[in-house]
């Protein structure tokens, strides 16, 4: 999987979904806060898997914590982390799989590339990317040649 840049200076305006979503659908965007840590990181570990999860503590380290959650009351809908492998990196982020196709996964990508943004970046990189489309359509994100050989090619393996 090769990574992908993003540039930051024009992102798309997401208000508009994020608020039909919030009307519609009853959901919550928002910047997770450190009560929710185990909350989090457990359901990143039951839908996603323990590399996931250990990205996702990463997150919760920081101050403020880079991760972004979509929620409806109690039940977590979808994440999004940034600067949890590396510094401006993007990822990783998810949406529960009966909630996909709604704009969710659309939402959370741009609240945490615009906070990366906010950080003084103007280009983010998206690490070891799977689902290209996605963010080349949501984002104009575009693949970086030779970065098939990236930060995760030496990744430990439980075995």
């Amino acid at each position: 999987m090769k990574d992908m840049l993003v540039r930051l200076i024009e992102l798309p305006e997401v208000s508009e979904l994020e608020k039909k979503l919030q009307e519609k659908e009853k959901i919550v965007f928002r910047r997770a806060i450190a009560p929710e840590k185990h909350l989090v990181s457990e359901w990143v570990m039951e839908q996603f898997g323990t590399y996931w999860q250990s990205e996702v503590e990463v997150a919760f380290s920081r101050q403020p914590v880079s991760c972004w959650i979509a929620h409806r009351g109690n039940q977590i809908l979808g994440f999004a982390c940034y600067e949890s492998t590396a510094r401006n990196f993007f990822g990783p982020t998810g949406t529960l799989e009966s909630e996909r196709g709604k704009g969710i996964g659309k939402v959370l990508l741009i609240k945490s590339l615009e906070s990366l943004r906010e950080m003084g970046y103007v280009y983010a990189i998206v690490g070891g990317v799977g689902p290209a489309e996605f963010y080349e359509k949501a984002v104009g994100a575009k693949s970086i040649e030779g970065s098939e050989t990236s930060i995760y090619q030496h990744l430990l393996r439980k075995s």
